[in-house]
């Protein structure tokens, strides 16, 4: 946790102008990749001109953006004195570009971070045999040369590197967001048992190499650690490196990287005093990867046959129900059937016909309450009963009301005389069907600007009103109102 100060040169990732600059380190990296260490600006001019969204890009507009790189460090300029012709070539000093290497890294990353969706991990348990295969070889580095030694080492390492990587790649998927939802949806079922598959052939793999493996390194421990770590850092030291010769003094670094790569292979197989070693962990991550597929995979099957009707079931525990001698047989059965059930006692305002508190429940008589969900969308059962067939009355009823509406025509027409009806000259009592009929053929004249109206019956008539009031006589009173006067039209 030395170097924690900001990286200046990812900036170029980030800012408002990543496309383009993007695009320059691309490049770069590409012809790195081809072994073209340095470019001219014109280089990377052409290659931008080259894609269309760079149709508009101007040399000057490129030299602004190089120079923002070389500030980041992500550039480096090189002078290049043989293509100084003019005085004027030397005032604009003509530059190589070359990329630093934590450039290269970072291109390297993104290059790594576009592809992520296509590198998948897998438990391939080749590495164990290769790396149970290498340190049986411990022995062997004693009596090498230095290079062989680095060559060894090399070969363990990356061993080990590709074993970790692509384990904790393959095993994070099942811990993804993605993952967990894949694993609960139905489609899954399909495909659990080869996953369960896979991971059992890796854990039995597991288990054997690296006992073996555990066994190598405790046999080899001390001659790893007091010769032949030494014998490969002696090996890293001759390899000559320029950036390492210009800082001075390179063996305490290198003595570091040695000591903590072994120190992380001997951790991953062998328990120490603080906590037990990775290849346990992975174990237990794999047997709950293995535990959680089973668990989704039950759990999906029963939600499926949730769906399936139980009712020949349940008509067979009736019948078994029915058979029952008594209600303790009863009680073995419901036991056995639905397994413990969750009581819960309730309270009712009911009154016992006993009060004697040592009466069992079962000895009481039921009490019946009628119970509604409390939810808006709750509506009684309708009764699919049959429904009787009422015709007849409904015929019946139909004649009484056609008797009563042509009495009561025959009533109203009898007071039309002279085509007219003058409400100041019935001296006769009306009925109230009568009265309302009168009143309502008025209403509806005088809602007309024309004073006229239609009767149910069929007629026009016309309203009209003569100065004074006048009593029409009614069954249930007299009703003092204006001296209207119908006239109908004659037909």
């Amino acid at each position: 946790m030395e170097y924690l100060e900001p990286i200046n040169e990812t900036s170029y990732l980030s800012v408002p102008n990543a496309q383009v600059y993007r695009k320059i380190m691309r490049c770069f990296y590409r012809e790195y990749e081809k072994m073209n260490f340095q470019l001219y600006k014109e280089d990377v001019f052409k290659v931008l001109k080259e894609d269309e969204l760079f149709e508009d890009y101007s040399m000057d507009q490129l030299v602004l953006d190089l120079n923002a790189l070389v500030k980041w460090k992500n550039l480096t300029p090189i002078q290049d004195p043989g293509r100084v012709y003019t005085i004027a070539d030397y005032k604009n000093k003509q530059y190589q570009y070359t990329m630093s290497e934590y450039a290269v890294e970072i291109e390297r990353l993104t290059v790594r971070l576009e592809n992520l969706f296509l590198e998948s991990g897998n438990l391939s348990t080749n590495f164990f045999v290769r790396l149970e295969k290498s340190l049986e070889e411990t022995e062997n580095m004693r009596n090498v040369s230095l290079k062989e030694v680095n060559e060894w080492w090399r070969l363990l390492q990356e061993d080990f590197k590709r074993l970790n990587q692509n384990y904790q790649d393959y095993l994070r998927d099942f811990y993804s967001g993605k993952s967990e939802q894949l694993m609960k949806s139905v489609e899954f079922i399909v495909h659990k048992d080869k996953f369960i598959k896979y991971l059992n052939e890796f854990v039995q793999e597991l288990q054997r190499h690296s006992r073996r493996i555990e066994q190598i390194l405790r046999k080899n421990l001390p001659l790893m650690e007091n010769e032949i770590l030494e014998k490969v850092i002696q090996s890293e030291l001759d390899i000559p490196h320029a950036l390492l010769e210009i800082h001075g003094n390179a063996e305490p670094s290198i003595r570091e990287n040695v000591q903590g790569k072994w120190n992380s292979l001997k951790n991953w197989f062998i328990d120490s005093s603080k906590r037990e070693c990775e290849c346990k962990k992975v174990l237990k991550i794999t047997n709950d990867v293995i535990r959680s597929i089973i668990q989704n995979a039950a759990l999906l099957v029963q939600i499926q046959n949730w769906g399936i009707s139980r009712k020949d079931d349940y008509r067979k525990f009736l019948q078994l129900f029915l058979k029952c001698e008594d209600l303790d047989e009863a009680r073995r059965l419901s036991a056995h059937v639905f397994g413990i059930q969750r009581i819960q006692h309730f309270k009712t305002i009911e009154p016992r016909e006993e009060d004697s508190i040592n009466n069992s429940i079962y000895e009481e008589e039921p009490a019946l309450f009628l119970l509604k969900p409390h939810t808006r969308n709750y509506r009684e059962r309708k009764d699919k009963r049959g429904f009787e067939n009422k015709a007849m009355e409904k015929m019946l009823q139909r004649e009484a009301y056609l008797r009563q509406t042509r009495k009561q025509k025959e009533i109203v027409l009898h007071y039309i005389k002279d085509h007219k009806i003058c409400f100041s000259e019935i001296e006769e009592t009306v009925s109230e069907e009568t009265r309302l009929i009168f009143l309502q053929w008025i209403a509806q004249a005088n809602m007309s600007s024309a004073k006229t109206g239609r009767t149910e019956y069929g007629q026009e008539y016309r309203l009209i009103r003569r100065k004074g009031n006048c009593r029409l006589r009614c069954e249930d009173g007299t009703l003092t109102m204006p001296n209207y006067i119908l006239e109908f039209k004659a037909v």
